[in-house]
């Protein structure tokens, strides 16, 4: 099977988050990125498919230069190749909305095709920690023409194509078959996450990374039709902290009652 993961780098969780002057996303400055842990899953569950039934992991990326860093973690934890979409400048991506990545992340897999052949699998994590949109990877199967599912738990290959098992809402599951090639988004936490070992991060160095800049692969990219963005992100502001004191008045059962209304609808913590 050939199978493309697109992953992402984005901020750590832990990460002190600070607005930038504009006032239109995070100040990157002094901040440590990770790769995206739906992304990591995707990546997980590609591994374990190229080693039950054998064939190749590209990891597909979109960013700055320090993108790299995360590229090669991939590498190391056993994907085969990796292309990067490079962007010219930190912030040259940050215009792009879920639209417009999916539209770099087409013309690329496109590319590939053209150039190595049929892809069986494309998959993507859920969403991103950062933006947490969940519409690249939906996007990109409309784009590429591709039957698709989300919220993937476990992928088996049967003969037909492939059978995936969905997370849906209050613990229920779906059983769905699909054809190949396929998008799927990843759910995460269906599978332990596997370590870069030392070996792995050794022969990382070695192993190809094809960088392809923005400016270049929207101007050789004949099949994909750039628009401009449909969502424009205007603000940023983090979340207020306020401190409130509510007087719950009546017999002692009166307030009691109460506090659980409260504690059930309005905290949701019952």
């Amino acid at each position: 099977m050939k199978i493309i993961v697109a992953i992402k780098q984005v901020p750590e969780r832990d990460a002190r988050i600070r607005i930038d002057s504009a006032g239109k996303w995070i100040d990157l400055n002094d901040v440590e990125f990770t790769m995206n842990e739906s992304d990591a899953y995707a990546l997980e569950e590609a591994l374990q498919l190229k080693e039950a039934h054998g064939g190749e992991v590209v990891v597909l990326s979109a960013g700055p230069e320090r993108v790299g860093k995360t590229i090669r973690e991939a590498l190391a934890k056993g994907a085969d190749r990796a292309i990067h979409i490079a962007s010219e400048a930190e912030d040259e991506l940050a215009g792009y909305d879920a639209l417009g990545v999916a539209q770099l992340l087409a013309a690329s897999i496109k590319g590939e095709q053209a150039d190595l052949g049929q892809v069986d699998l494309i998959l993507t994590g859920l969403q991103s920690d950062d933006l947490g949109l969940g519409q690249t990877g939906v996007i990109l199967a409309e784009l590429l023409g591709l039957p698709h599912a989300t919220l993937i738990l476990k992928i088996e290959k049967t003969e037909a194509g492939i059978k995936v098992l969905r997370e849906l809402e209050d613990g229920w599951f779906q059983h769905l078959e699909l054809p190949t090639p396929a998008v799927l988004t990843i759910q995460s936490g269906n599978s332990k996450l596997r370590y870069a070992t030392l070996m792995g991060i050794k022969k990382a160095k070695l192993k190809e990374v094809r960088s392809v800049t923005v400016s270049n692969l929207k101007a050789e990219s004949q099949e994909t039709k750039f628009t401009a963005p449909v969502v424009i992100l205007e603000h940023v502001k983090l979340p207020t902290k306020q401190r409130t004191t509510q007087i719950l008045g009546g017999t002692p059962a009166e307030a009691a009652a109460k506090l659980v209304e409260k504690l059930q609808f309005e905290v949701r913590a019952l």
